[in-house]
């Protein structure tokens, strides 16, 4: 009877025993799925890049976690919602995989993040800018990572405001990312005591920017914002300068713009330029070293994204290994629970709406006669603390968050 009993009691235990950690990762392995702009106008700014950051982040890690293997795979989305939506369906469902990184343009990483929410998957949203993804769009699956238009409008918009740029009239690409942060720079020039003119609206990867820039021109705005991004913001640039705009006294603010750009468009001409980044490889030791070893591959230094596609990769293994599971929910749970911290986004936190918390920096366009070379390009001149940079959590009508 004893015996009987003291058997009963073992097998209980090693029922209830805590397992193998490596017995939680489902389909014994961990897949990790890059969906990215790896061909059309942000595959600079994210694209191969992107994918390397990531390889750069699992090389870092050992390769495995948990004792299993770290598998990658990737995808050109195209900037197309309805690619997002097919690729991330196919990979969470039939591929298996655990946590999708990217995915380029607002439109296609909104399309992606509703797959994740409908799917219970991960999605780190490293690529897009629309504040939309932490705001009505949100969901329990998405982290958006690196910036967003709001923090854009708190910063670039509003620096150029406080300098004297009260009358604004808007360039700005036809789909999500454009109209949401020309609506929220809007709602920062108006907060100042400014007045926007007017906009209009391109397609995006336009190539010729004549038609609008003589409305812009026409409109005698102090400020022409550029809201668009990547290939549209480096062909606006360049045209504008043809139209004398500059020259003729009216000021340009690029709203989103990122080292490959101003690399593209030449210290001649982007001079001066105010903006918004969440990272600079040249900003401090951490983000040197890790800049040094990216450009040793890639041969240019990385954007924000590409830095993003790092961090947050290292971030996610983290809470793998942390939770012992890759358990969306747990895993999920883990990011919003603890402080995150690195060499390249320093002190953050993900907040309960998804949005990944970090100082933003303004930075000032040198002159050429300032450049000590390659992508010398940036002068600091505000560090914006998180909780400036960002909009607060219970303005953002996310539905998982409680107003008030």
């Amino acid at each position: 009877m004893k015996k009987t009993l003291w058997a009963a009691v073992a097998a209980l235990a090693l029922g209830f025993a805590p397992q193998p950690a490596s017995a939680q990762l489902s389909d014994d392995t961990l897949k990790v799925g890059i969906l990215t702009d790896m061909s059309s106008l942000y595959a600079d700014i994210n694209g191969p890049g992107a994918v390397f950051a990531a390889q750069m982040a699992i090389q870092d890690f050992g390769g495995t976690v948990l004792g299993k293997k770290i598998e990658l795979i990737q995808a050109d989305v195209q900037n197309k919602a309805d690619i997002g939506t097919s690729i991330a369906s196919k990979w969470y469902d039939a591929d298996k995989v655990d946590v999708i990184l990217g995915a380029a343009a607002s439109s296609s990483s909104l399309a992606v993040a509703g797959v994740a929410a409908d799917k219970k998957r991960v999605f780190m949203a490293n690529d897009p800018a629309s504040s939309d993804l932490t705001g009505k769009s949100c969901n329990p699956y998405t982290i958006h990572y690196v910036y967003d238009t709001s923090a854009l409008a708190n910063g670039t918009g509003s620096a150029v405001v406080k300098a004297g740029g009260k009358t604004w009239y808007f360039l700005t690409a036809d789909y999500a990312f454009g109209h949401a942060l020309e609506r929220d720079v809007t709602a920062v020039v108006n907060a100042a005591g400014g007045k926007v003119l007017g906009s209009v609206r391109h397609p995006i990867n336009s190539s010729d920017f004549s038609a609008f820039l003589v409305q812009a021109q026409a409109s005698r705005a102090e400020v022409v914002g550029l809201a668009n991004a990547g290939g549209d913001t480096i062909n606006s640039i360049k045209q504008a300068a043809e139209f004398g705009i500059v020259a003729g006294g009216q000021k340009l603010a690029g709203l989103l713009v990122f080292i490959t750009d101003v690399h593209s468009i030449g210290l001649q001409l982007a001079q001066g330029l105010q903006l918004t980044e969440a990272f600079y490889w040249d900003l401090n030791d951490g983000t040197r070293a890790f800049s040094k070893r990216f450009a040793e591959k890639m041969k240019k230094m990385p954007t924000s994204i590409q830095a993003g596609h790092y961090s947050s990769m290292k971030h996610y293994l983290e809470a793998v290994k942390a939770t012992g599971t890759d358990n969306p929910e747990k895993v999920m749970a883990w990011l919003k629970a603890n402080p995150l911290n690195d060499d390249l986004f320093g002190k953050g936190y993900v907040r309960a709406d998804g949005r990944k918390m970090h100082d933003m920096y303004l930075f000032e366009v040198k002159k050429p006669s300032e450049s000590k070379g390659p992508y010398d390009y940036y002068k600091l001149i505000r560090t914006i603390p998180a909780e400036e940079a960002f909009r607060p959590m219970d303005k953002g009508d996310c539905p998982m968050v409680k107003k008030g």
